[in-house]
């Protein structure tokens, strides 16, 4: 592997006598790993199951090592979100994040959704998870594998940062901000990133990660906690940042992170000399089994200063004209479903035995939707998605939607058709095909059926006279 000599002079710089370990790393095998989705299966119960070899990774508890030339994405588990392809090191940032149940938590920086499924996955349905990517195509890869996860109480957006912070002043008890960077530590995993490396490269993320950490703090509410995230190795985009970020916000301070034994301190003299710095946690690749990442951990421990706390009064002031205005310019809102509606989405569920969470459910466009609850500062935001989407009111009936399916569990509706993974009646299934000779059983019959692979749901089939009628959402099919 060839890396730039500039950049080499930097990593001498900063290493000194680790430095050659460092470049030895690269011409190591890089490492992959998959984190699993605790919303539909333990990490124990996953790794005696697992379709083919897996090793724990120590530091992550869901988190396994897989090899070369094994393809999980291909198996059918990968299909029912059982779990997501994520580099080991990236994995960290949002496992030191202490997200409960009933939290709100924001992602600012979420495509394509290592970690916003990972926070979903920790707030088991009850709180709310923003995230958001500024990028609308990135954004909907988001969407894609939030759905994917079964993760139902979120609000996926499309937004600047300084747009969010004027919707949601002080507003988060947890903020994950995995930040654009120069990628030095993607070298192994993506070779083409060092072709667009440069110096100027790291000036420019550094001032623009400036930019989004401002916007973020003012959207995290006093004794609020931010995770600041990098996969780059550069002082300016890490020890620089969070220093910068310490100096403007003396309401901020640095916790320690979740130790573990391959951790490496931060810096303070790469940072501006404050020694809080050495909270940071920094993961090399010479000295970890992983590509490289940085974290800082950082709690709001006031409503700040006289001007933030007036600036952030001034925005909440500005939101609430703006609703009223919102309101005046839409005489007939969208939201409470018709009385047709609601009738054929509870024929539907009485036809399942299913029931709704706890939750409002709103029709937009002739869909349904659950919804998590939102200020009304949120109107006039650009989003993909507010909470579930339930499915489509069509002629006279109402036909589930995929993100529903990938919400259920089996034991949650009691028609299911099950397939094995080894099956060939499951790939027919996700290749959008027609599948034939279904017997009807105890737990499968004729109408809308949760197909399912093992005891993971796949998404919809509508069952007659042995024959499944494919629903799996065309997108989503297999080539």
């Amino acid at each position: 592997m060839v890396l730039p000599e500039q950049f080499k002079n930097r990593m001498r710089n900063m290493l000194g006598d680790e430095y050659q370990d460092f470049i030895d790393s690269y011409e190591m095998p890089r490492q992959y790993g998959l984190r699993v989705n605790t919303l539909k299966v333990s990490p124990e119960e996953f790794g005696e199951m697992a379709p083919f070899p897996v090793e724990r990774i120590p530091w992550i508890k869901n988190g396994f090592f897989y090899k070369e030339g094994i393809f999980p994405a291909r198996h059918p588990y990968y299909a029912a979100g059982v779990y997501y392809l994520q580099e080991p090191s990236a994995m960290t940032p949002a496992s030191r994040l202490s997200v409960e149940p009933g939290d709100r938590v924001l992602d600012l920086c979420a495509a394509p959704g290592g970690k916003a499924t990972e926070l979903a996955a920790r707030l088991k349905g009850k709180g709310v998870l923003v995230a958001n990517d500024i990028s609308n195509s990135r954004a909907r890869a988001l969407l894609h594998n939030l759905e994917l996860f079964g993760a139902a109480n979120i609000f996926v957006t499309n937004e600047i940062p300084a747009r969010l912070a004027e919707s949601f002043p002080g507003y988060f008890d947890k903020i994950l901000v995995d930040a654009p960077c120069s990628g030095e530590g993607m070298f192994r995993k993506d070779p083409d990133v060092i072709g667009s490396w440069s110096s100027e490269r790291v000036d420019f993320f550094a001032k623009q990660q400036r930019s989004i950490v401002k916007s973020a703090v003012e959207m995290l509410r006093p004794g609020g906690v931010m995770l600041y995230s990098t996969c780059t190795f550069s002082a300016e985009e890490n020890e620089g940042t969070v220093g910068w970020l310490l100096e403007q916000n003396p309401e901020l301070e640095l916790l320690k992170l979740e130790p573990y034994e391959g951790f490496s301190e931060g810096k303070p003299e790469w940072g501006g000399g404050n020694e809080t710095l050495s909270c940071c946690v920094r993961i090399w690749p010479h000295r970890m089994n992983g590509e490289g990442h940085f974290m800082a951990l950082l709690r709001k421990r006031t409503a700040g200063s006289e001007d933030e706390r007036k600036r952030l009064e001034q925005q909440e002031e500005k939101q609430q004209n703006r609703v009223k205005r919102k309101k005046k310019e839409q005489p007939k809102a969208e939201g409470k479903l018709e009385a047709e509606e609601k009738k054929h989405l509870e024929a539907f569920l009485r036809e399942g035995g299913a029931q709704l969470p706890c939750g409002r459910v709103e029709s937009r466009g002739g869909k349904a939707y659950l919804v998590p609850e939102m200020p009304d500062s949120v109107k006039g935001i650009r989003f993909l998605r507010n909470g579930l989407y339930l499915g489509e009111f069509k002629k006279g009936r109402f036909e589930p939607s995929e993100a529903y399916a990938m919400y259920l569990s089996p034991e949650c509706y009691s028609k299911v058709l099950s397939f094995g993974a080894e099956s060939e009646q499951v790939e027919m299934y996700l290749r959008g095909e027609t599948v034939f000779d279904i017997k009807v059983g105890e737990k499968c019959k004729n109408g809308w059926n949760l197909v399912c692979v093992d005891k993971f749901s796949l998404g919809w089939g509508k069952l007659s006279n042995g024959v499944l009628k494919n629903k799996y959402l065309c997108s989503w099919r297999k080539n």
